[in-house]
């Protein structure tokens, strides 16, 4: 959802189908092979909708099961960690921090992705499971979450680096715990990024669309609690539509 708030306030011409898997969630503890399983059954919905692109707004999935997936399907994908590493590798620093899920760190992604670009720049990666679970459960404002945050914080702070990418669509949510500890700008959300790099290629090939816009939203489960706990990153208008995978 953070990344669909982005996108539509960057492309609000464009048609929307967004799937939210919180049948399944979350992603960073899960396996390769749940990962793909729950993978194809979207990209099948997304073919049956006539999507001419899926985001793969995730970082666990853009992680660990992009390069699977990415000649298995006729549509143009974006990854989140793949599309925006370029544009992080520009930057005039010589060490990265990220914080991540356990499935993204293990999976060494922003750190491949980022010296393909700049192998000069040292990566430091470290994961946080339990901001994610801040962020679901509204414990943002809670003393102990300021804990949580600090020590992983802290923990960074050891390695001294120049900026701090936020790998995960929930920790930008942190960023009122976040800035207690360090100035704003230390910290990269990559979401606005990614936003950025889908609206230029897709003008680039030609894929741009002149509509009303429209916006579909579907869940594996739970609707109205998705649509509560939604409210966070973006106000949905209309009760979302619910599609369950077996």
């Amino acid at each position: 959802m953070t990344v669909y708030a982005k996108l539509k306030a960057l492309l609000p011409e464009e048609n929307y189908i967004y799937f939210g898997d919180t049948k399944h969630m979350p992603y960073g503890e899960k396996t390769k092979e749940e990962l793909l399983e729950y993978a194809d059954k979207i990209f099948d919905f997304f073919i049956q909708k006539r999507a001419k692109a899926v985001v793969m707004a995730c970082n666990t999935t853009s992680s660990v099961i992009y390069d699977t997936l990415k000649d298995k399907y006729n549509l143009k994908i974006y990854p989140v960690i793949q599309s925006v590493c370029g544009i992080i590798a520009q930057l005039p620093i010589k060490k990265a921090g990220v914080f991540a899920t356990h499935a993204t760190v293990n999976s060494n992604a922003y750190k491949r992705e980022i010296q393909k670009h700049t192998p000069n720049i040292e990566v430091i990666q470290i994961s946080c499971p339990e901001w994610v679970k801040i962020v679901e459960e509204n414990r943002i404002n809670r003393p102990q979450s300021t804990i949580q945050v600090k020590e992983k914080l802290d923990e960074m702070f050891e390695f001294n680096p120049e900026k701090i990418i936020l790998g995960c669509t929930h920790y930008p949510y942190l960023m009122n715990i976040l800035t207690k500890f360090a100035p704003k700008d230390m910290f990269i959300d990559p979401s606005i990024y990614f936003a950025e790099f889908i609206k230029n290629d897709l003008k680039e090939n030609n894929l741009t669309e002149k509509s009303a816009g429209s916006e579909e939203i579907y869940v594996s489960s739970n609707p109205e609690a998705f649509k509560n706990a939604a409210g966070i990153f973006y106000k949905i208008k209309n009760t979302p539509l619910l599609k369950t995978f077996d």
